[in-house]
């Protein structure tokens, strides 16, 4: 929660800074009032934990109550929660509250389309390091919160091999011989991926063996079909690339593991 509470308090900084002038120069500083959010479009509702969180940040005497839990379906008109505080405080923290949930919860509300599409199948929906820098963390959780999974936080939880790692490694062996070197060296006990760019490249790796999954790279669906029948479960499968709400249900039905 450390990483969260300093992303809140940089959103607080950049937003208040010297002080909320528009507030203090036509409110008592002692009135009191209370707040709601009421949705304005059906979705996946997300962040509410760190709405509450903002709030206490501020003032920790605003009163907070949840109506509704992350993950809930929403409608128009719902209500999230009510904040009752001083209204210096509830003004301060709307928007900093409003631009977090609005994001998070269009997140989990993309993400579970994703997930509705995958239904009945074994594979899970993935998010990638494609975030906005600072903000990961909270893209992350409203992946979970719409029924995704974390690939990996960065770069120092996984070692994946991507086709760059591959080309200046000098190839399929050699990156994957290097990586178990460098694990072996260190003491570190991560998971490696290997991504690949077709049948030949993923014959290589079962040829190699050493890796946890195989990235499928931009594959087709019926490439995608006899990758899998080739790698026959000695290896989880990841597809990714050009993969759209439209074509990711036929990509599931392959049978991969996961698609991110």
């Amino acid at each position: 929660m450390s990483q969260i509470e300093q992303l809140i308090d940089i959103a607080i900084a950049e937003d208040i800074g010297d002080g909320d002038h528009s507030s203090l120069s036509c409110i008592p500083s002692t009135a009191q009032g209370q707040v709601k959010l009421m949705i304005k479009q059906a979705g996946v509702l997300a962040g509410m934990e760190i709405a509450s969180l903002v709030y206490r940040k501020i003032d920790g005497l605003v009163e907070f109550f949840p109506h509704l839990p992350d993950g809930a379906e929403v409608n128009f008109g719902d209500i999230a929660f009510i904040a009752k505080g001083k209204v210096h405080s509830l003004l301060q923290a709307e928007r900093i509250v409003l631009n977090i949930m609005q994001r998070m919860s269009g997140i989990a509300t993309q993400t579970r389309q994703y997930v509705k599409r995958v239904e009945g199948t074994k594979t899970k929906v993935l998010d990638t390091r494609k975030t906005t820098p600072g903000m990961r963390i909270l893209d992350k959780m409203a992946v979970r919160i719409g029924g995704g999974y974390n690939h990996r936080m960065g770069l120092y939880d996984m070692i994946m091999l991507k086709d760059n790692h591959v080309d200046f490694a000098g190839g399929i062996s050699q990156a994957i011989q290097k990586a178990r070197e460098y694990l072996s060296k260190t003491g570190k006990t991560l998971d490696i991926e290997i991504e690949t760019r077709n049948l030949q490249e993923i014959e290589e790796v079962l040829r190699v063996g050493g890796v946890k999954r195989i990235m499928l790279d931009n594959f087709s669906v019926e490439q995608t079909h006899e990758a899998v029948k080739l790698i026959n479960g000695l290896f989880e499968t990841e597809s990714s690339g050009g993969i759209t709400l439209e074509t990711i249900r036929a990509y599931a039905e392959a049978g991969v593991d996961f698609i991110s």
